[in-house]
Formats: C-alpha cells, structure tokens, sequence
C-alpha cells in the first residue's frame, strides 16, 4: 500500500471518530494502556534492535537515553495513556455561546483538527503519546517515526492497531512502514489527506519540513532554554534549579542549556555551580569571566549561545544588567523556555514582559514547560509556532472551533 493509500485510509476511517462516545474512547485507550503492559517483552525486543543499531553508530549518550526503553518507561507510557483517559473531552465542547440582537444564537464548537501527521525522531514514547492524545482528541493519525527508532514504533502501532481492531477502528492511526527519507517530503505535501502536520525533531528536521511543506505546520523546533540568574537570587535554590534543568535529563527539549549569570552576584554563585557541573560531568563553555574561574571552562563562542545541545554541555555568561540578559535571550531565543531566578519583583515583571517564549518561568526549573507538569496531561509536545498553539500541546491544542449557528427563520437584509 502505498502512503497516499495509507493516508487516504486514515482519512475515511477517522470520520467517525467525531461521533464516537467519550466512554467509548475512554475504553479503548484503557485497553491499550493494558496492551502495553502485556506486550512489554515484545516491546523491550524491539527496543533493542535499535539499541544495537544506535550504539554501532556511535550515538551520544544523551540520544541513547532518548531512544531507550526501560521496563519503568514502558509502564510510565501505559500509565500516560490512562492519565489521558481521565482528561476532559475537548470535543462537542462549547467554547462560546451568545445572541444576536436578530435571535440568531451563536455556539463555536470544539471539533477535531482531521488528520494530523507527526513527523518525529528518537524518542518511541512519542509513538503513544501523539496516538493516545490524537485518538481521545478525534483525530487520525500518520506517524513517521525517526530511522533510529523504527523498530520500536513498528512495534508500538502494532500493538495499537490489534487493539483499535477489536472496535473497528483499526485504520484510524497508521506509522509509514519505511526509513526513507523520501516519505517526509511526500508527507509534507498531502494535502488532500492531512490538515496539519506537527513535526518534532533537530533544527536540520523542522527547517527541511518548513521548505518543502504545503501542508499546514505547527513546529515543535529546538529548546534553547534559558536562566538567568538575577543578583537578588536566592543561590541555594539558583544552584538546584540549574542542576535540575541540565542534569536531570539533558536530551530533552526543556532541558537547560544557557545560563546567565548578574555580575554582582558571581562571585558567590560562579565557584559553586561550576564545582556542582563538573562533579556532574557537565562540559563548560563560557565567557572570559566564566572562564576566570577556573580552568575547566572552555572558551564559549555566539554559535554555543545558539545551540540545543541535548547532552552535557552547558553555555554560561557573565551580564552586566537585566537589560543585558533580556537582549542576549532575545537574540539566541528559540521561544521555547526561559527562567529567571529572582527575589526582585520589579525584575520579574521585566522580564516577563520582554519576553514571549512558549514559557515565562519563575524561580523554578526549565524542566517544567511540560504538558504533564502543566496540567494538561500528556502532550504531542511543545509548539514554538505562536499561530493556533504555543508551548504544551495537549487534548484542547489537538481541537479547533465550528460555528454552529441557530434560527427561527431569520433572512439577512
């Protein structure tokens, strides 16, 4: 079957997804948080042929971790899918209801997006997050997964498919069978089949969608994540803060990956966080200050300050002001998160208001710009383009609106 088949496929077996109960819908992604579970050892299998494959090509770490999965995130992706069983049903919503001085009364009703396509790379998990967020939220669904991962997607819709079988609805979320770069700019321009595509991936990933594209695209493009450290910071809670965002999990797209740092406050903070990176094998790229305190701290260039570096590997400068941490944010900034660490309000407010990243984070970890931890369940990821969703994209982002308009036989003059 060839792609435009396969999407065609989706496009006419999703129809009815609009129709179907929110019991309904909630049953079937119960059944496959079970599926997951029992199909664990299958799963792991999968997993690790692409391991084997990964490692002879000399991946990093930090993408080895990416793509792994563990019997803890097989479980944590079973219980994710549950959790967005529990979510609010967007669809049938009414997000507005009013009159017109003609008695015509006005509704706009949540309704599916269609059919999104999900161009992704690395990490299988989100295999079921895209299908259980798509699925709950109405909407077909093509995946296609990165070459380092097709195995363990492979398996994944697998799993799904025999699921969605058992109610007919097999046909309604699909996987392109194939590695071939060649699928993405055929994905790219099915127009006819998909209404939106969400691609998720490297910077070389987003920017080749964004040229070949005529299908509609929402960018979940690179994190360059930002804290600023300001010189009334509480540096106890600064230091953890800058160790959660960049140790924690430094593959992921919230992860940290410049610190600024008030020159009025350095001397007190720089010795420390430097001791705290390097006991955590952080690699160093600073500026002249940064590097004057200590040898360790290589010299950092505008091209570091520009970059998502998903490993350990952290930026660090020295600023002279807020002014000055809010210009250079505002020229590396990817509008995906920045945090300032502060006790100033007034600080906090400017900063704040200067910036319009996805984010705006107060004295807490980047690693926080997350569906789950905002609420929102689990998420398709998180937009960077401010045009119908910006940051987390959860069940409502995966929805837009209708007008439903209705008369006592009213005629426009």
């Amino acid at each position: 079957m060839s792609l435009k088949e396969i999407g065609q496929r989706i496009k006419s077996t999703s129809q009815i997804l609009s129709t179907i109960t929110t019991i309904q819908k909630q049953t079937v992604l119960n059944d496959l948080a079970n599926a997951i579970i029992n199909n664990n050892n299958s799963i792991k299998s999968a997993n690790e042929k692409d391991l084997v494959i990964a490692k002879s090509k000399g991946l990093s770490s930090a993408m080895i971790d990416r793509l792994q999965l563990t019997d803890d995130r097989i479980q944590s992706m079973a219980v994710s899918v549950k959790e967005v069983a529990t979510l609010h049903d967007p669809v049938g919503e009414i997000a507005e209801e009013y009159t017109r001085p003609n008695g015509l009364q006005v509704q706009r009703r949540r309704i599916p997006l269609g059919v999104i396509g999900v161009i992704y790379e690395s990490r299988p998990n989100v295999t079921i997050e895209a299908a259980s967020l798509c699925f709950f939220a109405g909407n077909g669904l093509l995946l296609r997964g990165g070459s380092e991962a097709f195995h363990s997607n492979m398996e994944l819709v697998r799993v799904m498919r025999t699921v969605l079988k058992t109610y007919n609805l097999e046909g309604v979320i699909d996987i392109v069978p194939s590695t071939d770069r060649a699928n993405i700019d055929e994905m790219a321009k099915m127009n006819d089949v998909l209404d939106v595509i969400i691609p998720r991936g490297g910077e070389g990933l987003i920017r080749h969608i964004y040229s070949v594209a005529t299908v509609p695209v929402i960018a979940h493009y690179k994190g360059n994540c930002h804290v600023y450290v300001d010189k009334t910071a509480n540096i106890n809670k600064a230091i953890a803060i800058v160790m959660n965002g960049k140790v924690q999990r430094p593959g992921v797209c919230n992860s940290l990956e410049t610190l600024l740092i008030h020159k009025s406050i350095s001397n007190k903070f720089l010795p420390r966080i430097i001791d705290k990176l390097v006991a955590a094998k952080v690699e160093i790229r600073g500026c002249d200050v940064t590097q004057s305190y200590s040898d360790i701290v290589v010299p950092a260039t505008n091209d570091d300050y520009d970059t998502e570096f998903l490993e350990l590997i952290l930026s660090v400068k020295v600023i002279d002001s807020l002014d000055d941490a809010i210009s250079h944010i505002q020229q590396f900034t990817s509008d995906h998160t920045e945090a300032i660490i502060s006790q100033d309000q007034i600080s906090i407010d400017t900063f704040i208001q200067s910036l319009d990243s996805s984010a705006i984070i107060v004295n807490a970890s980047t690693r926080f710009n997350d569906g789950g931890e905002l609420g929102l369940g689990a998420e398709i990821g998180i937009s960077t383009t401010k045009l119908h969703s910006f940051g987390p994209m959860g069940l409502r982002e995966l929805t837009t609106t209708k007008f439903v308009v209705t008369g006592n036989g009213q005629v426009r003059e």
